[in-house]
C-alpha cells in the first residue's frame, strides 16, 4: 500500500495515473531513510527501481523551498529522462532541466528573478552555473542527489563534482548505483562522512537469461543477421562498442527491412530526444546504440538486449543487460563471443553471470557445447587479465573515453601473455 509510506495524496493519485500501485523494495528502504539526517549511499541492481526511490520521497516531502534539490546526472539522455519521470509526478513544483540544450546565460538572468524548487542536471551545466557564474545558489539545497554515482565519478568530471558538493556541504548528499567500482568506494570517504548504507544488490534478482553465441569464423555482423532470423523481440537493444559501427549495422539491418533505430554520440541533444520519444511510443523494434544507452536509460518493455561486441569494461556487461528484466519482467541477453574473449568470459563467470552456450543451425538456436569442451581440456591457471592489469596501471587524470581505451589495451596484453604462455609450453 503506497499510502504506509507516503503521506501526500495528491501524489498517490499521480504515481497511480503514471502505473506505480506499489513500491520495490530499494524504494522502500530508501523512503525509510529519507528521514535520516546521514548521508544515504544506495547499492541496487539496474531495473530495480532507484529512480523513483528518491524522487518520491523528494516530492512527498517538499514544502514550498528554493532550491530545494538538486539531482546529477552523468549524461544528457539520463538527465533528460528523470525530468520526464519527475515531470509526470511533480504536482506544482518549479522544475528546470540543465543539459546540453541549455543556453547557460539565459539561464542566468532568470534565476535572478525566481529560483526552482528542483533542478535535473549533468555536473558539466550544474558546474557552470553553480561555480562559474555563481548564478544557482546551490548552498540554499537541501538535498542533494547523485544518480549512477560510478559513472558520474569516473576521473572525466571529478574535480567540478567535488566542487559543486562542495558548496552543498549542507544538503542531505544521495549516491545511487548498481555497481561500485575501487575507484568510486576509494573517493566515497572524501565526499560523505559515515554515510547509512543501504545494499540491495541480492535482494531483488533480475530475471536474465544470459546466452552466448560463437562466432568462429564469421564476420558478427553474419551471426547478428542469423540470430535475428531466428527471434522476434517485442523491444531490442543491439549494443556495439563503437559509434562508427552504429551507422554500419543501422545500414545493413535497413536494407533487410528491420524497424531499427540508432542511438549515438555523434547526434545532437535534440535529435536524441526526438528518437527517445518515438522509441516510448513503441515506432522500432531493435535500437542500435552504444554504450550511451546501458547506463541509467530506461526503456519501456525491452525483451531481449544483443551484445554485437562485448564492452571493454565487465561492469558494463552488467549495465547492458540489466536494461532488460526489469521490474518483476523476464528478459534474454545474448552476446556474440569468439576465442579471444575467454578470459573475458571467465571473469563474467566470477561475477556470477551463468551462460548459456548456444549455436545458429537452420534458424534455429541450437546447443553448444564448444567452449565448454575447450575449457575442460585447456583449464586456465593464470588470471591474464589481473596479470595485464598490473602492467597497465589506470591513471587518476583521465581524458574522456579513457577507461575503455585503457580497459582494451589490458585485454590486448592479456591475450598476448596468454599466447605466449602457450608458446612455451609448446617448446
Amino acid at each position: 500500500m503506497l499510502n504506509k509510506f507516503i503521506r501526500n495524496n495528491d501524489l498517490i493519485l499521480a504515481l497511480n495515473d503514471y502505473g506505480i500501485k506499489e513500491l520495490s523494495p530499494v524504494q522502500e528502504e530508501v523512503i525509510n531513510s529519507f528521514y535520516d539526517k546521514r548521508n544515504v549511499v544506495v547499492k541496487s541492481k539496474t531495473g530495480s527501481g532507484k529512480t523513483h526511490s528518491f524522487l518520491i520521497p523528494l516530492i512527498d516531502n517538499f514544502k514550498n523551498e528554493d532550491n530545494y534539490a538538486i539531482i546529477i546526472a552523468p549524461t544528457n539522455e539520463l538527465a533528460f529522462q528523470i525530468f520526464q519521470k519527475l515531470e509526470a509526478i511533480k504536482l506544482n513544483l518549479d522544475i528546470r532541466l540543465y543539459d546540453k540544450n541549455l543556453d547557460s546565460n539565459k539561464e542566468a538572468t532568470r534565476l535572478e528573478k525566481k529560483s526552482p524548487n528542483i533542478v535535473v542536471g549533468t555536473i558539466g551545466k550544474l558546474y557552470d552555473l553553480i561555480i562559474k557564474k555563481n548564478a544557482l545558489k546551490a548552498y540554499q539545497s537541501k538535498y542533494v542527489v547523485i544518480d549512477e554515482a560510478d559513472m558520474c565519478f569516473n576521473g572525466t568530471y571529478d574535480e567540478e563534482l567535488f566542487q559543486i558538493l562542495e558548496v552543498c556541504e549542507n544538503a542531505k548528499k544521495m549516491l545511487f548505483s548498481a555497481t561500485f567500482e575501487d575507484k568510486i568506494k576509494q573517493i566515497l570517504p572524501k565526499v560523505l562522512k559515515n554515510p547509512l548504507v543501504i545494499d540491495l544488490d541480492n535482494t531483488y534478482n533480475l530475471d536474465i537469461k544470459h546466452i552466448w553465441l560463437p562466432i568462429r569464423h564469421n564476420l558478427r555482423i553474419v551471426i547478428l543477421e542469423k540470430l535475428l532470423e531466428c527471434i522476434n523481440p517485442y523491444l531490442a537493444i543491439i549494443f556495439v562498442n563503437k559509434k562508427e559501427t552504429v551507422p554500419f549495422v543501422y545500414k545493413l539491418l535497413s536494407e533487410k527491412g528491420y524497424n531499427v533505430c540508432a542511438i549515438h554520440k555523434d547526434q545532437t541533444i535534440r535529435e536524441r530526444k526526438r528518437i527517445l520519444k518515438e522509441i516510448d511510443d513503441l515506432k522500432y523494434q531493435y535500437i542500435i546504440s552504444t554504450d550511451i544507452s546501458a547506463r541509467g536509460i530506461d526503456f519501456k518493455g525491452v525483451s531481449h538486449i544483443i551484445n554485437y561486441d562485448l564492452p571493454y569494461d565487465y561492469e558494463f556487461y552488467i549495465h547492458r543487460s540489466g536494461r532488460t528484466g526489469r521490474m518483476n519482467t523476464n528478459g534474454i541477453c545474448y552476446t556474440l563471443f569468439d576465442k579471444l574473449d575467454d578470459n573475458y568470459l571467465n571473469m563474467l563467470a566470477k561475477k556470477g553471470v551463468t551462460p548459456i552456450y548456444m549455436d545458429i543451425v537452420n534458424k534455429e538456436l541450437v546447443p553448444y557445447k564448444g567452449r565448454n569442451v575447450r575449457e575442460k581440456r585447456v583449464a586456465p591457471t593464470k588470471d591474464y587479465v589481473k596479470l595485464a592489469k598490473k602492467h597497465i596501471k589506470l591513471s587518476t587524470k583521465v581524458k574522456p573515453g579513457y577507461k575503455k581505451k585503457h580497459q582494451q589495451k589490458v585485454m590486448d596484453l592479456a591475450e598476448r601473455l596468454k599466447r605466449n604462455d602457450k608458446g612455451r609450453k609448446r617448446k
